[in-house]
């Protein structure tokens, strides 16, 4: 299980410039910011570029990140955001017919949207910081839209394990969600 902790040691190490700090961060949150990136740019090349420009950063500006202020993950999707945003304006010229700009308008609708997907992708971050069968009882739940009596018939134990368990997993989601700063 992945803890706060954990984040801020990798952010400390990061900041010190320790050898293999870098690729700590990128083995733990490159595969989330990628998919963030994807999803805002529908493209996986431009995603490929922009992730590289975004772990950079990251680098150059790990001393700005504050552990008060947000999780390490938070900070993260937050530059990979920016610089989704940024590459799309760069990469959207002007329109010059009403049907482009129609299409140009839902683009801006979707990099509007990305707070939601990063919102998504924290809460994914969290759940693996919680016990497996916690968490896969939250993403039946809540992703599957599941009740509490398919969860039990579908996981093969108990209505009244099911219901302990899934208290259990929103009150750790909960405290991840406060340290985190809120999502």
């Amino acid at each position: 299980m992945i803890t706060r902790n954990d984040d801020t040691r990798l952010a400390l190490e990061l900041r010190a410039r320790r050898d293999g700090s870098l690729e700590a961060v990128y083995d733990r949150f490159g595969r989330p910011t990628f998919g963030l990136l994807v999803q805002m740019l529908g493209d996986r090349g431009l995603a490929e570029d922009i992730q590289q420009e975004v772990f950079l950063e990251v680098w150059k500006r790990a001393h700005q990140y504050d552990p008060s202020r947000s999780g390490l993950l938070t900070w993260i999707m937050t530059i990979a955001r920016s610089r989704a945003i940024d590459a799309l304006r760069k990469r959207t010229p002007e329109p010059q017919d009403p049907e482009r700009a129609a299409r140009l308008a839902d683009r801006e609708d979707e990099a509007g949207s990305a707070e939601a997907l990063i919102e998504r992708w924290q809460v994914a971050h969290m759940l693996r910081r919680i016990p497996a069968d916690e968490a896969e009882l939250l993403r039946l739940r809540f992703y599957e839209d599941r009740s509490q009596r398919e969860i039990a018939e579908a996981v093969g134990v108990p209505l009244g394990t099911v219901k302990m368990r899934m208290v259990s997993a929103m009150r750790r989601l909960r405290t991840l969600m406060e340290e985190e700063g809120g999502v």
